[in-house]
């Protein structure tokens, strides 16, 4: 069968559109002058008296409806009238634009314009910013053919706000600035208006960052006899020529996915995106909140979306059905995994900060604090007898990605009589080992480095500034991923921007420019307006100094200064590509010699797979993770004195004491 063309897509789109639109007109004018009691045959099936009913003949007959059809009784019944006037201009404004484009003439636009990564198209009232993001080229999810049905296409306003239609009923989960791309609708066209959906394809780590071969001892738990498939000895299928895993990273900024073959062990596809879940907040403890008060549990529909969307893309690169994914391994802190899960997280927003799996797991209630269902349960698209397991929980908000990221390092760890795991992002695990010690600490270090929090901060993907250099004449030099035109920074160019002007004095070590105090921004790449401010800076240093505390509070705690550190893993996508000198000079990681410092890449997702392919490795970790000792940083006596001095951009000292102070 031959692929349609994209033209004749767009008239059959128009005309099902104008079809609709008619019907729901003549819906309407039936809803204005029919009273909604009165069916097909004029008959009252109202449980009340009205003064236009008329007496049936016949005992047990209904009344007949008698009104002459000319009072209106849309108000009567409409909670909202104004709902009802702006879908009759809404639908007006597509049925028009629709029969415009079947004529070939483009609709009017006006002296505003809709932008997305620097492009950039005139508006037009009546289009949604669906239409736009075809215009402009730009992938937005949907499952739900546009409807409001799927919420999948969530998309950031980031200007314009005020050109759009107000928000639908479909959209009552999302605040500002968030908006569902098929229901804001373009209604004034003077103003600019720029958006960026939430699913932006992320920098996917080379093959060798993210996968290996299969790990030492490879006995997974999905496996094959003759033409049976078995999930821990029971048959769950017919062998369909293929038989795969899903290793996943859910990250709170950034998903990553790895498809591995479970006959070979060998990593076979891989993906990575943004977390949808933003529009509940950019970090924990604001998705916790968002849940909360959430009954359609929004959160958990977007990461499941999500990952079906990857998961069916990678079986179709693969030329495979999901009928052939058994198992999904997940590798999450605790409050991405249990949303996930679709279990209950307000525990792990207020004191002690423990999931209920921890709480059962303290209270002798089960063995472990790993979790398994069916991704069917999970509304994960898979084969129907597939299992999700969500790797083991360290303790409070160190969770299965730490765990992960350990299993990765192991041989690594096993070497070293004293090594630390810095696992940098939205919520950065930092794990020591002195002396066959682990204490493991988690740091809430928000968005900033990650692309929240500033004003052209940006994920790891196309457009990024990912390098800056300050040149000889004042003029930053710098590199973007994919050397597409600069769109924002991410974090490994935030921290090489902060080095750079702290080395040439512009910015004092509390982040304030030196020249002019009263300076609110320093400009970075006149050309495309990208520019840092004061209030940027000071955001970046809260992160830092987030991930300051908790690197100096478990070295201190264990008596280690960081030149006794023989091996310092850098875990993450973000850290893989940070400048090691560059964020030691600004005290964002421990002053560390730089030959000792090592980029473990995806070293969570990495883990998640050596998981997926070991039962043995998976029963050692829930059994390992409950030796791990565990600090809680805000319990520290001078937490306070040391965060505040952690928000200063300066070097982190190299002597610590095991007291309580810095010396």
């Amino acid at each position: 069968m031959s692929k349609i063309s994209r033209e004749d897509y767009q008239k059959r789109l128009d005309r099902l559109t104008e079809i609709f639109a008619d019907i729901v007109s003549h819906a309407d004018e039936q809803a204005t002058h029919r009273c909604p009691y009165r069916d097909a045959r004029d008959r009252c099936t109202a449980a009340f008296s009205c003064a236009n009913q008329i007496a049936a003949v016949e005992k047990g007959e209904p009344a007949t409806c008698g009104h002459d059809g000319t009072f209106d009784y849309s108000l009567a019944w409409e909670t909202d009238p104004a709902t009802r006037d702006r879908a009759k201009k809404k639908l007006g404004a597509i049925k028009d634009a629709a029969a415009a484009r079947r004529e070939g003439a483009a609709p009017p636009t006006g002296p505003g314009t809709v932008s997305h990564d620097g492009k950039t198209q005139p508006l037009a009232v009546g289009m949604t910013l669906f239409d736009c993001a075809d215009e402009l080229a730009v992938e937005v999810p949907t499952s739900c053919q546009r409807n409001g049905r799927c919420h999948e296409c969530v998309v950031e306003v980031r200007a314009g706000d005020a050109a759009l239609s107000a928000r639908t009923e479909a959209e009552g989960f999302l605040r500002a600035p968030y908006r569902l791309a098929c229901q804001a609708v373009i209604e004034r066209d003077e103003i600019d208006v720029s958006f960026a959906p939430l699913r932006r394809r992320a920098r996917i780590l080379t093959r060798a960052h993210v996968a290996a071969g299969a790990p030492d001892a490879f006995d997974p738990v999905v496996t094959r006899r003759g033409e049976d498939v078995l999930y821990d000895g029971e048959v769950v299928d017919r062998y369909r020529g293929r038989m795969l895993g899903l290793a996943v990273d859910l990250g709170t900024t950034t998903v990553v996915l790895d498809f591995v073959d479970l006959e070979t062990g060998e990593s076979v596809h891989g993906a990575a995106f943004e977390n949808p879940q933003a529009f509940g907040g950019s970090d924990v403890m604001h998705r916790i909140s968002y849940d909360r008060d959430d009954p359609a549990k929004e959160l958990q529909k977007a990461a499941a979306s999500a990952i079906n969307r990857a998961v069916m893309d990678g079986c179709a690169r693969l030329g495979t059905s999901r009928q052939a994914i058994y198992e999904i391994v997940v590798a999450a802190n605790p409050t991405m995994r249990d949303i996930l899960f679709k279990l209950d997280v307000q525990g792990i927003g207020q004191k002690p900060y423990k999931s209920s799996v921890e709480h059962a797991f303290l209270a002798d209630e089960r063995p472990d604090t790993a979790l398994s269902a069916r991704a069917l349960r999970l509304g994960l698209r898979a084969n129907r007898a597939a299992r999700v397991y969500g790797l083991p929980l360290v303790a409070s908000h160190v969770g299965g990605d730490a765990a992960a990221a350990l299993v990765a390092l192991e041989k690594g760890f096993a070497e070293a009589d004293t090594a630390m795991l810095v696992d940098m992002g939205t919520n950065t695990e930092v794990v020591l080992k002195h002396q066959g010690r682990l204490l493991a600490a988690s740091c809430p270090a928000g968005p900033a480095f990650e692309g929240g929090l500033v004003r052209y901060g940006m994920p790891a993907a196309d457009g990024a500034i990912e390098t800056v250099r300050l040149r000889s004449d004042g003029d930053f030099a710098w590199e973007t991923i994919g050397g597409a035109a600069p769109a924002g920074l991410c974090g490994s160019g935030l921290i090489d921007l902060l080095a750079e002007l702290r080395r040439s004095g512009t910015l004092t070590a509390k982040g304030v420019f030196a020249a002019d105090r009263k300076q609110k921004e320093t400009m970075v790449v006149p050309e495309y307006g990208i520019t840092l401010s004061k209030e940027d800076a000071s955001n970046l240093g809260q992160a830092k100094a987030a991930n300051y505390c908790g690197q100096v509070i478990v070295m201190r705690a264990l008596g280690v200064d960081p030149a006794g550190i023989e091996r310092l893993y850098l875990a993450g996508g973000f850290a893989n590509y940070v400048n090691v000198r560059n964020a030691v000079s600004i005290g964002l990681l421990a002053p560390v010699p730089e030959d000792r410092v090592v980029k473990a890449g995806n070293a969570a997702a990495r883990g998640a797979r050596t998981i997926l392919l070991s039962r043995t490795r998976r029963r050692a970790l829930e059994r390992e993770v409950q030796a791990i000792e565990h600090i809680e940083l805000e319990t520290t006596p001078d937490f306070f004195d040391l965060f505040v001095d952690g928000c200063q951009f300066k070097p982190m000292p190299s002597h610590l004491t095991a007291e309580g102070g810095i010396a």
